[in-house]
């Protein structure tokens, strides 16, 4: 397997001294070509990978295959010499194991707890997914099914094999499953208001941060976004709310309750910092310091990949988030 290091590391790049021929096994069965380079040659950019399987350097059993191109187990793939990241400096992400809420042969639910990243990547050295690999170095195959903002709390599903990772999200695609997540947010949200169906624009802030906004339904750079509102409780200040998304995009419902005019409490990207200090501080709500956003991923309904059979999920509001709720009644 090539080895080498990334161009912004302070290590030498390397290139592989020769072709590799991997044998595709049952981790990467089922798997499109550019996945499985991009995952193997961690550290060449997207762009060459691209480039070096248009020109016909890359092979599968011998005959020319194109980005789209499905691996089965068992295939032949050779892979030409490239510049990839030496990571040998690197250090290993600590093993961790999370609260188990479903586990069978197919997938891997767990609740995660607010302030871990689901992956590696944008100034996060490691996440849940790599941390799992480490705790579980049998496992021949562990992917991140979707994904939850660091900051959120909740339900998260891993697939442990590759038919169970395409057919749960083949479901998500086509919003076959029942996601629902409790946010506590600032303001009396009008029981009125169930749905919200805005669009939202990705962009990158001037100091190269990723930021969602919402935009009028004829802006050409927005996507059409849905979710469904429940007031379950209102406080003097707040609004407890079931959140179910029809879409998933990133920061969707953090930024469509912000649209209404109702930000999410503790949420330092698009809440209010007034009242994001207070609740730090403990002088918002009697005396409870709250120190994350109030936002969990309560609920998961999905068909099982392999037996077909409805599967339904809960996670119970962690401990921080029923002791500010008690304190509010």
């Amino acid at each position: 397997m090539p080895t080498g290091t990334a161009a912004a590391s302070s290590c030498v790049q390397t290139v592989a001294p020769a072709v590799a021929r991997l044998v595709v096994d049952e981790g990467s069965d089922g798997q499109r070509l550019d996945n499985f380079l991009i995952k193997l040659l961690k550290g060449v950019p997207k762009t060459h990978i691209y480039r070096v399987i248009r020109s016909g350097e890359v092979r599968v059993n011998k005959g020319r295959a194109q980005a789209d191109t499905r691996l089965a187990l068992g295939d032949e793939v050779r892979v030409p010499p490239v510049r990839v990241a030496d990571r040998s400096g690197e250090q290993p992400a600590p093993p961790r194991e999370f609260p188990v809420v479903f586990e069978d042969d197919h997938l891997l639910v767990i609740d995660k707890p607010a302030g871990v990243a689901v992956h590696g990547g944008s100034g996060v050295s490691f996440g849940v997914i790599e941390q799992l690999r480490q705790a579980r170095p049998m496992a021949k195959f562990l992917e991140l099914i979707h994904r939850l903002d660091k900051e959120t709390s909740g339900l998260l599903m891993i697939a442990k094999r590759r038919s169970a990772l395409l057919a749960l999200q083949e479901q998500f695609r086509q919003r076959e499953t029942g996601k629902t997540y409790a946010a506590l947010v600032l303001g009396a949200w009008p029981a009125s208001k169930k749905v919200i169906d805005t669009s939202l624009h990705k962009f990158l802030t001037a100091e190269g941060e990723r930021r969602v906004r919402a935009v009028d339904e004829s802006n050409e750079d927005g996507r059409r976004c849905i979710t469904l509102v429940k007031v379950v409780t209102a406080y003097a200040n707040y609004s407890l709310l079931d959140v179910t998304i029809k879409t998933g995009r990133t920061h969707q419902i953090r930024v469509h309750l912000l649209s209404e005019g109702h930000a999410i409490a503790g949420d330092e990207k698009y809440g209010d910092e007034a009242v994001n200090q207070a609740l730090t501080k403990g002088t918002a709500v009697s005396g409870i310091k709250f120190k994350r956003m109030f936002l969990h991923a309560r609920r998961l309904r999905f068909e099982h990949p392999a037996t077909a059979g409805v599967i339904e999920l809960q996670a119970p509001l962690p401990p921080e988030c029923q002791q500010l709720l008690a304190a509010l009644k």
